[in-house]
C-alpha cells in the first residue's frame, strides 16, 4: 500500500530528466500517486517534448499535460479550469519553477539588477506559488497539500545567486503567509531547501562549479545531495505523513546549512 494511493495532483516544473520535479513525481507515483504536468508554451515544442520524456521514463503513459507560462494569470486560469474538468479535486501541488535573466547570474554584478530583472524573478519564482494558491482553494475543498522548491540563497548570499536569492527569500516568506491563509482550509503550504543538482536551471548560475566543490567540502556529511532525497522529502510533506506541518522549509543539503564556517 502506498502513502499517496488515491491521491492526485499537478507537478509544475518538469524541464527534463535532472528536474528536482522529476525526481519528486518519482517518488510520488511510485507511492500510487496520479499526476498531472504543465509545460512552458514552446512555438517549436521543445519544452513539451522535454517534460513528455521525462514523464515517460518514469512509466507514465499518455500523461496528462498541458501548456502553462505561470506569470500569466490567463494560463494558470485555463491550467486551473482544465484540472476541475478533468480531475475533480486535487490533493497535492507541486511548485518547482523560478526564473532570472541570466545576465544577473554572474558572481558580483547583483548590484547591476535592473528593476525589470528584480519584478521578473520575483513574479515568476515567488508570486507564482501565490497564485496557485488563490486557485487551489477551489480545486482542493477537503484539504490538500502545496510544496515549493528553495535554496540556501534564499537565507545567506551565495555570489552569483544574486536576485535569484531574493526572490528564494521571498518564496520563503509567501510560503509561511500562505500557509497561515490557507490553514483553516486544510490546505498545507510548505518549501524544500535542496542542496545544488545539475539541473537546466542551475546551468544558468555563476559559479556554480565552485558551488558544488564548496557543498562537498563544507557540508556535515561531506556529499552533495541526490535527487532522490529530495523526491523522499517531497513524498513526505504532500503525504499525510506530514498532516501536522505547515510553514515549514525544511532542508535537504546533507547539513550544509547548519555549518557557519
Amino acid at each position: 500500500m502506498g502513502l499517496m494511493d488515491g491521491k492526485k495532483g499537478i507537478v509544475f516544473g518538469i524541464a527534463n530528466d535532472r528536474s528536482y520535479a522529476t525526481f519528486i513525481t518519482k517518488s510520488l507515483i511510485e507511492h500510487g500517486a496520479t499526476c498531472g504536468f504543465t509545460h512552458l508554451p514552446d512555438p517549436k515544442g521543445k519544452m513539451e517534448r522535454r517534460c513528455r520524456m521525462a514523464v515517460e521514463e518514469l512509466g507514465i503513459t499518455d500523461p496528462w499535460l498541458v501548456p502553462c507560462d505561470a506569470s500569466k494569470d490567463e494560463d494558470l486560469d485555463a491550467v486551473f479550469e482544465k484540472i476541475e474538468k478533468d480531475f475533480g479535486t486535487i490533493d497535492f501541488i507541486v511548485h518547482s519553477i523560478a526564473f532570472a535573466d541570466r545576465e544577473f547570474l554572474k558572481v558580483g554584478n547583483f548590484y547591476t539588477t535592473s528593476r525589470e530583472a528584480w519584478t521578473q524573478a520575483l513574479d515568476i519564482s515567488a508570486y507564482t506559488l501565490l497564485a496557485m494558491g488563490q486557485r487551489a482553494i477551489k480545486v482542493m475543498p477537503d484539504g490538500g497539500a502545496m510544496l515549493a522548491m528553495s535554496y540556501y540563497g534564499g537565507e545567506k548570499v551565495v555570489p552569483g545567486y544574486n536576485v535569484m536569492g531574493v526572490a528564494k527569500a521571498a518564496l520563503e516568506h509567501t510560503t509561511k503567509y500562505l500557509a497561515y491563509d490557507l490553514g483553516e482550509k486544510n490546505i498545507r503550504v510548505n518549501t524544500i531547501s535542496g542542496g545544488p543538482l545539475r539541473t537546466l536551471a542551475a546551468s544558468a548560475v555563476g559559479g556554480i562549479s565552485e558551488m558544488f566543490e564548496h557543498q562537498e567540502r563544507k557540508a556535515a556529511m561531506k556529499r552533495n545531495i541526490t535527487g532522490e532525497e529530495v523526491g523522499n522529502t517531497a513524498l513526505y510533506l504532500l503525504s499525510d505523513l506530514s498532516s501536522g506541518v505547515t510553514g515549514e522549509n525544511i532542508h535537504v543539503d546533507a547539513g550544509f546549512s547548519i555549518v557557519g564556517i
